[in-house]
């Protein structure tokens, strides 16, 4: 019998439970998938705390990579045996063996291992979306991507230098501050020692940059603003540190007309034509190996708690990945 990871109550890393599940057959427009690796990703932890709500008792996880091991009526792109990766939901990655919809799944390329999807489905995709559909990263632009030493900001930072821009990247230690340089970033701040929005303005020689990618949220929200050029993009997309306060509109206004967007990646990818445009971007990016994969972190599933607990103990530099 396989097992998975559960929620009966939101809380601490405590309260996901290893529990033993019947098989399940496809039903129609599903497939059936046994996996290989599974993603961890910040957005699991605040479905556990209830920052983001689930229906309980839930599963847990948008991201995995493993084998078709069944398929439901009415799926005829997708056979037993092919080697698939999904990032997204819905949610229930933290598993051994699961029915999905088959219209969630891309087909993974043979030059990509399991392990490699596991780490980049979710954070490529929203590197992908991000880059190319929220702001649409061009050849000089200045950009700023917080957490530059994380999953999503190694993948990003890796893919806007790639696309010509001038990369600066926040950090909160000398190690990450390394880890960042060497995968794409022109400038990286320490932001515990030194006033990034102020450096942000010495680098761009007053200007700003166009576009800020945040995914951290509370603590760098104002501060993000103020990195902004005249019409710039503020994108804030995750609260690794907590939501934003609520703010009066009008600051926008005072700070150069900006623009502000808090997107997700469900939304860019809730037609099949969108996710398989960003999957084939993600995997051409990946393949032509401008930006780099790294797995950084191993757990069993079955310890996912323990993952977590390092997570939010900012622990962790790029890709982690759960061991079914």
């Amino acid at each position: 019998m396989p097992f998975v990871i559960r929620i009966h109550q939101t809380g601490g890393p405590e309260v996901m439970r290893w529990e033993e599940i019947a098989l399940a057959e496809p039903a129609p427009g599903e497939v059936r998938v046994r996996h290989e690796a599974v993603g961890l990703n910040y957005i699991d932890v605040y479905h556990r705390s209830g920052l983001y709500p689930l229906q309980l008792p839930s599963g847990i996880g948008l991201e995995a990579a493993g084998v078709v091991d069944a398929v439901g009526s009415g799926v005829s792109d997708l056979s037993p045996g092919d080697r698939v990766a999904y990032a997204g939901g819905p949610v229930g990655a933290y598993s051994q063996v699961r029915c999905l919809p088959a219209d969630r799944l891309l087909k993974l390329p043979d030059a990509i291992s399991f392990a490699t999807a596991a780490a980049m489905m979710l954070q490529g995709l929203t590197s992908a979306y991000l880059l190319r559909r929220t702001y649409r990263v061009q050849t000089g632009d200045a950009v700023l991507i917080h957490a530059a030493a994380g999953g999503v900001g190694l993948i990003a930072c890796q893919w806007a230098k790639a696309l010509g821009a001038t990369v600066i990247g926040t950090v909160s230690t000398e190690a990450k501050a390394a880890l960042a340089a060497a995968h794409g970033c022109d400038h990286v701040i320490d932001y515990t020692r030194e006033n990034f929005p102020r450096r942000v303005r010495e680098i761009t020689a007053g200007t700003g940059v166009a576009v800020v990618y945040d995914g951290v949220g509370k603590d760098t929200f104002a501060g993000s603003l103020d990195s902004l050029r005249t019409c710039g993009m503020m994108v804030s997309f995750g609260n690794a540190s907590g939501p934003v306060p609520p703010f009066d509109p009008l600051l926008l206004s005072q700070k150069g007309s900006l623009f502000l967007t808090r997107p997700t990646l469900m939304h860019y990818t809730a037609k099949r034509d969108d996710l398989l445009a960003l999957g084939a971007e993600l995997f051409d990016v990946v393949g032509s190996g401008k930006v780099r994969i790294e797995v950084h972190q191993t757990y069993p599933l079955a310890e996912a708690a323990t993952a977590h607990r390092d997570l939010e103990a900012r622990k962790h530099t790029g890709s982690t990945i759960l061991l079914p």
